[in-house]
C-alpha cells in the first residue's frame, strides 16, 4: 500500500517564540525528518495567510484572541495574528528538512475563509487540491504529524478518513493547543472517524 506522511504546519509561528506558539512544537522536528524516509510521498501543509485575514482577532473591533465569533460558514476562533504572507513567521523550522518533500500545499489564502485541513478550506466544500495530488500519485495510507493535534492536524485527518483514506496520526510527533479541552475532543472526534491514533 503505497503510502504518504503529511506534515502538518512545522511553521515558526507554531513553535515557541512565535506568534500562536504550541507548546513544545520545536521538540517534533527531528522525529519528523527521521520518519521522512519511510513513506513514498511526503507532503507540507503551510498556514499562508493574507494581512488583516478573517479569522484573526485584530480584524474584528473589540475581539480578543481566542474569542469565538461566526463567519458565514459557522463558528470560527479568532487567533492572533499569524502565518502573514512571506513573513518569518509563516517560514517552516529552519531544522525542518525541505530537500525531500514532494509538495507544499498552501492554505488559508482566502481572506474570507480560515483553513485548518489539508484538503478542504472550514467551508467544507472549497478543496485544496491535495485530495488529486494524493490520488494521482496512488496513496492509499497517510500518516500525519505537526502542529497543532487539535486544530490542524484533526481536522486534516478526519477530512482525509471521510475521503477514504487509511489514516494514522502519530501522536508523539505532534503538540497540541488545548484550548479549552479542544484536545480530548480531537481525540475522540479522530477516533469516532476512524482515525488510528498512535
Amino acid at each position: 500500500m503505497a503510502k504518504a506522511l503529511i506534515v502538518i504546519d512545522v511553521q515558526n509561528d507554531f513553535c515557541p517564540g512565535g506568534a500562536l506558539a504550541v507548546p513544545e512544537g520545536d521538540l517534533i522536528v527531528s522525529g519528523i525528518n527521521a520518519r521522512i524516509a519511510d513513506f513514498d510521498v511526503v507532503v507540507l501543509t503551510q498556514d499562508w495567510h493574507p494581512a488583516g485575514h478573517s479569522s484573526f482577532a485584530s480584524s474584528h473591533a473589540g475581539k480578543a484572541p481566542y474569542d469565538m465569533i461566526n463567519l458565514p460558514y459557522g463558528p470560527q476562533v479568532l487567533w492572533p495574528d499569524h502565518c502573514v504572507q512571506g513573513s518569518t513567521g509563516s517560514a517552516f523550522h529552519k531544522d525542518l528538512n525541505m530537500t525531500r518533500p514532494d509538495l507544499v500545499i498552501r492554505k488559508g489564502m482566502n481572506p474570507a475563509i480560515d483553513s485548518y485541513s489539508a484538503f478542504f478550506e472550514n467551508d467544507q466544500t472549497t478543496p485544496t487540491g491535495l485530495e488529486g495530488y494524493l490520488r494521482s500519485r496512488g496513496i492509499q495510507a497517510l500518516t500525519m504529524v505537526g502542529l497543532a493535534t487539535d486544530f490542524c492536524v484533526n481536522f486534516s485527518a478526519v477530512d482525509a478518513a471521510t475521503l477514504g483514506f487509511n489514516v494514522t496520526v502519530d501522536q508523539t510527533l505532534c503538540r497540541a493547543i488545548d484550548l479549552n479541552g479542544s484536545l480530548a475532543a480531537a481525540r475522540d472526534g479522530m477516533t469516532a472517524a476512524g482515525v488510528t491514533l498512535t
